[in-house]
């Protein structure tokens, strides 16, 4: 059974960031329902599930690419922080890396292994995507609206949608972990 701890260690440097500790413990709240839903048994486990299923991840696994997403959103708001004289929007980086730890939240319920070493998309993620049923957990776990625009909004979900800045940093950072894998596949990136 995956722990409070088990969580804690995946994602220490980035919970440890977190100044709101109820938001904090929320987090990892969220992490071990999403690990319960999905049936999930051990760290092993969730360091073997695959971050997408869409293409061919060359070995980058669910918490690699968590933990790259939301290092990359952390950047990318940093950066701007370092570089505008005035930041025109308020970024909340409590916000941001809460979202980031959780912006796939909802894989641990759409991602199941196949039975032969490998994984598939499970009955509830044919049902909702990731951002929804993170969103969903979420909600129901009491996580606040901003934070729940980031998981249900970083994905095309959000296409058009009212996001939070820290939805769109995630989503930037997202896409960054991703389409270089899409387009390695297709032979469509330059190296």
């Amino acid at each position: 059974m995956i722990s409070k701890a088990d969580i804690e260690g995946l994602f220490k440097k980035q919970l440890k960031k977190i100044g709101d500790a109820a938001l904090r413990d929320k987090v990892v709240d969220v992490w071990l329902a999403g690990c319960e839903r999905g049936g999930w048994k051990s760290v092993d486990d969730l360091l073997n599930i695959p971050f997408t299923l869409l293409t061919d991840t060359k070995g980058v696994n669910f918490i690699e690419h968590t933990l790259a997403v939301t290092d990359g959103a952390i950047a990318l708001a940093q950066a701007q922080i370092d570089n505008y004289k005035n930041v025109p929007y308020p970024i909340d980086m409590d916000r941001l890396i809460a979202g980031g730890i959780l912006h796939d939240v909802g894989k641990l319920m759409e991602i199941e292994p196949d039975g032969s070493g490998g994984y598939r998309k499970s009955h509830a993620g044919r049902c909702a995507r990731h951002p929804i049923s993170g969103a969903i957990l979420a909600g129901e776990m009491g996580m606040n609206d901003e934070v729940i625009n980031t998981i249900i909004c970083h994905a095309k979900e959000g296409d058009g949608r009212p996001q939070v800045i820290e939805t769109v940093l995630i989503h930037q950072a997202d896409f960054a972990t991703f389409n270089p894998l899409v387009m390695l596949k297709k032979g469509d990136l330059i190296q």
